[in-house]
């Protein structure tokens, strides 16, 4: 049995229809899954619902870890005690295979906070591990020397084409989005790291990552050995790496934005989908799990302008509650349809082809897995670890509960969960990776604090002051300081939302006055709520200056 087994039958775990049904989250759709009976447990005071207008509890599951999901994160843990490269500080991506990517190496970062926070580490661990990651971060070759390359040699810290041999293959913006949503959030929890962090960040050249209308561009290299610059990202997995750069001040609006949106229903849900044509654009639209996860998890669906504390029940960037939603509904509702359990997401495979995008819905067909060469790979399907944990954690349902006893004990005696358990029966996925564990760290952290990105650090800092009388901001494309908006006697425009409020179905819409639209209360069913009214911008006053 591995690390992350069930308690004694003598101390059962909470009955989950006992305990759920009775704590106003789960709706009728909800209850068509059954579950095992089991001894019930008071439900803790933080489960308690929300009055209206009160965003203080955070969506889905809150409260402290219960002894199984305590051995959970020390299971999820013992991955990166066990693959970590100490000439460097890196840490495998998968198994014992000496290369990562930055994605990877953000999924370490997320597994050093979380096991430090929940007190699997303690801060003499955790300082010597993140000053020795971010020393190598800092110093990293970068690709024709502007960005960190997709791929890095964890035990000499070089970079590396994909067969792990010296060489440079470009840069991924997703990847580097990833990295600087965890940069930022290892900066405002521990301000002490946040000089070493700035420097790192501010060796990096983004002039050709970024269009001027806010797209991100990433490269590759050609067979010619030319560098070509591409735009980088589809529905979900864009607009979350865009968050990491509008957390540092880029300029990356139309990258934020869901359009081109199109919908395709399955089991009666408008799922989102990304409208660009693959035939034309050289790029397949998968529609998966993981962004969406990613960005309740570690930033709560907000606008990376919210800076607001105490609202972790409130997603100030709505469309993305609302569809992230629905992107958990469709596969309750193909379990309850189907019997087959689902929780997708892409994962690594166990030989040929090691890599399978394990999509909702892709190139025109709905629970359709597809390898990198968008080869059809049925048999790899899977019950994605990764997936059913953190929407275990983002959604308290009996579904999710039943996700977390499927995957809850797929562990390794010597520490770390495997990818998944194959859909078709064909036993679990007997591979171990940092970006799976990393996540399952994040959401059980999720669990007992929130939204992991926390605003604690209100100094100035080097980013913003940094080559303040050089041309060097302009020479690598960094944003410039911001200065504090001044505004006498005006009020603001308020922008047409990207998502209207009718497309919220089953997250409440909630106005703000800058013309977005925030949402709560998300249910499984749709709430047929009047439509809210807009809000008006308040003028804003300030002193008339001297001598007018």
């Amino acid at each position: 049995m591995g690390q992350g087994a069930t308690a004694p039958v003598d101390n059962p775990e909470p009955g989950l229809l006992q305990r759920l049904f009775g704590t106003g989250t789960a709706t009728p759709a909800a209850q068509q899954v059954t579950a095992p009976d089991a001894t019930p447990e008071d439900p803790p005071a933080a489960d308690a619902a929300a009055a209206p207008g009160d965003f203080a509890t955070p969506f889905g599951r809150n409260g402290p870890l219960t002894p199984r999901e305590r051995k959970m994160a020390e299971t999820a843990w013992a991955y990166f005690e066990q693959r970590l490269q100490p000439e460097t500080g890196l840490v495998n991506a998968v198994g014992a295979y000496p290369s990562t990517t930055l994605w990877d190496t953000a999924s370490y970062i997320s597994a050093l906070v979380a096991a430090h926070e929940l007190g699997i580490i303690d801060k003499r661990t955790f300082d010597l591990r993140a000053s020795q990651l971010i020393g190598t971060l800092r110093n990293l070759d970068l690709f024709r020397g502007e960005l960190p390359n997709k791929v890095y040699n964890t035990k000499t810290g070089e970079k590396v084409n994909y067969a792990n041999e010296p060489g440079e293959v470009g840069f991924s913006m997703l990847d580097i989005g990833r990295m600087l949503v965890w940069l930022k959030i290892l900066k405002e929890r521990y301000p002490y790291l946040a000089p070493g962090i700035d420097n790192t960040v501010l060796r990096w050249n983004f002039c050709n990552a970024i269009t001027e209308d806010g797209r991100l561009r990433g490269s590759l290299v050609t067979s010619k050995g030319e560098t070509r610059y591409v735009q980088e990202g589809r529905l979900g997995y864009e607009e979350y790496a865009a968050k990491g750069f509008a957390l540092w001040d880029f300029d990356v609006e139309a990258a934020l934005s869901p359009e081109p949106l199109s919908f395709t229903e399955i089991y009666d849900i408008r799922v989102p989908i990304d409208a660009r044509d693959p035939r034309v654009f050289q790029n397949m639209n998968y529609v998966l799990t993981e962004s969406y996860l990613l960005d309740g998890l570690e930033l709560g669906w907000k606008l990376p302008t919210d800076r607001e504390a105490g609202r972790p029940g409130l997603a100030t960037q709505g469309w993305r509650a609302e569809f992230a939603n629905r992107i958990y509904l469709v596969q309750q509702r193909r379990f309850e349809q189907t019997g087959i359990m689902t929780a997708k997401s892409e994962h690594q495979v166990e030989g040929q082809p090691f890599f399978v995008y394990d999509a909702i819905w892709a190139n025109g067909f709905a629970w359709h897995t597809l390898d990198p060469s968008d080869v059809y790979q049925p048999d790899r399907a899977a019950i994605a670890s990764k997936a059913a944990i953190g929407m275990w954690a983002l959604w308290d349902t009996p579904y999710t509960d039943l996700l977390l006893d499927a995957v809850a004990d797929l562990s390794a005696e010597d520490g770390g969960f495997y990818e998944g358990l194959y859909e078709n029966g064909n036993g679990f996925i007997p591979v171990q990776s940092a970006n799976n564990n990393g996540i399952i760290l994040a959401a059980l952290l999720y669990k007992v604090q929130g939204p992991i990105l926390q605003r604690l650090n209100g100094n100035t800092q080097l980013w913003d002051t940094a080559f303040q009388h050089q041309e060097t901001r302009a020479n690598r494309c960094l944003p410039q300081p911001r200065p504090e908006p001044v505004c006498c006697n005006c009020q603001a425009m308020a922008a047409e939302p990207p998502v209207p409020v009718t497309e919220f179905q089953y997250c409440r819409p909630v106005p703000l006055p800058d013309g977005t639209i925030a949402a709560a209360d998300c249910s499984l069913e749709k709430h047929d709520l009047p439509l809210p009214q807009p809000i008006s911008a308040q003028v804003s006053q300030c002193p008339i200056p001297e001598g007018q």
